[in-house]
């Protein structure tokens, strides 16, 4: 299979998985990017009844645009019942990195919100060792560069990502060649950096459950 064939058998595993817990009254978190896309399509497709959805970003409400499907706000729901999204990295703990289309704050919020947390992906994402992607964080304009010298004191290079503004009004940084040894702690440390608003890596939540799909069909990870 090519990788938008994996990416889209890991979409449909989803469904599968989660499709029989759904009811009237489920809300179902959505994430950002292209293989959640396909998870969207799949799911317009099977015309499931539900609650409604809450997306990460604008882009993931627009493809919900035209449909019977009610596009919510979390402070309107009591929480997520699955929230399914991808990611640009992860390892064997179920850790990630997200962001490499800018909504990772959003993503964060509704990860943090959800009882069940799916990811889906395919084999070209796994790593042993986060960090070979660079890391997003998603910054306040004014503190950009403070942030950055704050990045290299941490032997690591922040590189501004131009043309970007996130759903939020913020910035992004990418920071090359940080060490994540320990991902829980540097996910910590660097949200306590003042004007940092949120970063990429998922440790604290990490997700429940890994959909990984592969030459050799998918893998469920948990």
């Amino acid at each position: 299979m090519n990788q938008n064939e994996k990416k889209e058998s890991a979409a449909k595993k989803a469904l599968e998985l989660i499709k029989t817990s759904l009811h009237k009254e489920s809300v179902l978190g959505i994430g950002t990017g292209s293989t959640t896309n396909l998870f969207i399509k799949s799911f317009l497709e099977a015309e499931i009844e539900i609650k409604g959805v809450v997306c990460s970003s604008l882009a993931s409400e627009n493809l919900f645009k035209g449909s019977s499907h009610n596009v919510l706000s979390l402070n309107d729901v009591y929480g997520i019942d699955f929230y399914i999204d991808g990611a640009d990295e992860f390892n064997e703990r179920l850790e990630l990195i997200k962001g490499g289309g800018a909504a990772l704050t959003r993503e964060k919020i509704l990860a943090h919100s959800s009882n069940k947390f799916f990811c889906i992906v395919d084999d070209s994402k796994k790593v042993d060792k986060l960090g070979k992607f660079p890391l997003p964080i998603e910054v306040i304009e004014i503190a950009r560069s403070a942030i950055s010298r704050e990045v290299l004191k941490m032997g690591a290079k922040p590189v501004f990502r131009q043309s970007i503004t996130t759903d939020n009004g913020n910035q992004i940084i990418d920071v090359h060649n940080l060490n994540l040894d320990v991902p829980y702690d540097i996910e910590e440390k660097i949200n306590n950096i003042p004007g940092v608003v949120e970063n990429g890596i998922f440790a604290k939540r990490k997700a429940d459950k890994i959909i990984l799909s592969t030459d050799n069909g998918i893998k469920i990870i948990e």
